[in-house]
């Protein structure tokens, strides 16, 4: 993730916070579409889940500019959403059912740059809370692989996210 990611992303965010209600409703149908094993894993109002996840996605995009900021406030998310049940392979559909989403909220706006970009802030977001969960759970092992090959990802973003992780060394 560079400089250009984080603006990229920030002014991209600022189009989708006035949508916010109809973007998060668009993330869950992605998400339960992509991975229906996941719906379980939400109880209550899903309403009040979206707005949770909006503010949340919010904060992470308004803090990139403050890494060290931001970085304990994901670990803590991530120990809390291990807590929930959520798994490692959980993170894949997540960002493809992400991506959809921000594809439907900007249409021609949501260039291949700027899912690159979102890929990259992604990625971060996603290592560190699976990071801090693992952690958490004393499991944490080095060098494994955060985004594994799978044989049927969930969807193209699903395989960019994969192909990104895999390829993010070189």
């Amino acid at each position: 993730m560079n400089s250009d990611d984080v603006c990229a992303v920030q002014q991209s965010w600022k189009e989708v916070v006035p949508i916010a209600a109809t973007a998060a409703e668009l993330f869950y149908k992605n998400l339960f579409s992509l991975d229906p094993g996941l719906e379980p894993l939400f109880r209550g109002d899903m309403k009040e889940q979206g707005e949770k996840l909006m503010t949340m996605i919010g904060v992470a995009v308004n803090k990139l500019d403050d890494i060290d900021a931001l970085l304990p406030v994901l670990s803590n998310l991530g120990r809390r959403h291990a807590g929930y049940g959520v798994k490692d392979h959980h993170y894949e559909s997540v960002a493809a059912a992400l991506l959809a989403t921000l594809s439907q909220s900007l249409g021609g706006n949501f260039t291949p740059a700027l899912k690159r970009s979102w890929i990259h802030v992604y990625d971060l977001i996603a290592n560190t809370m699976m990071a801090a969960a693992h952690a958490e759970s004393a499991s944490l092992h080095a060098g494994a692989a955060i985004f594994p090959d799978r044989n049927s990802p969930a969807s193209d973003a699903a395989a960019t996210v994969t192909d990104f992780a895999r390829n993010r060394s070189r």
